[in-house]
């Protein structure tokens, strides 16, 4: 089970950490994607670039890992909106293949990510023994 975290925390940092940089290095496709009911898209598209590099950065360090995580899951939940958006006016990322079934795909890719992140930080699935709060 260790090897198996370890393994989603580092996919997650080299996700989060790629796609964090992308938004400064080559902000354009994010852009894009923002649903033009957002105000100032190239701000929306810094601040989730700073989130993720942020949780890239904190899953890697023991201390701040699952507040990371749970940080990194609540911008998913933030930026689905992008991917609805993406598939309803079948927005195509540059360089994507134009079709549908791509769009389609990025919906339960984004669940993913959400269950390798949280399985990375340790918030599920619950420890053993740990208390239901009930």
């Amino acid at each position: 089970m260790k090897h198996a975290r370890t393994v989603a925390i580092s996919l997650c940092v080299l996700i989060f950490g790629a796609a964090g940089i992308g938004h400064f290095v080559n902000p354009a496709p994010f852009v894009l994607i923002v649903p033009p009911f957002l105000p100032a898209p190239e701000v929306l598209v810094a601040v989730s670039g700073v989130f993720e590099l942020l949780g890239a950065i904190g899953l890697l360090i023991p201390r701040f890992r699952k507040a990371a995580g749970w940080g990194l899951l609540a911008l998913l939940v933030a930026v689905y909106p992008a991917n609805i958006y993406m598939l309803v006016n079948e927005v195509y990322l540059p360089d994507m293949p134009q079709e549908k079934w791509m769009l389609w795909a990025r919906m339960p890719v984004q669940l993913v990510f959400a269950a390798a992140v949280a399985f990375g930080a340790g918030i599920w699935p619950r420890p053993q023994g740990a208390r239901s709060g009930a």
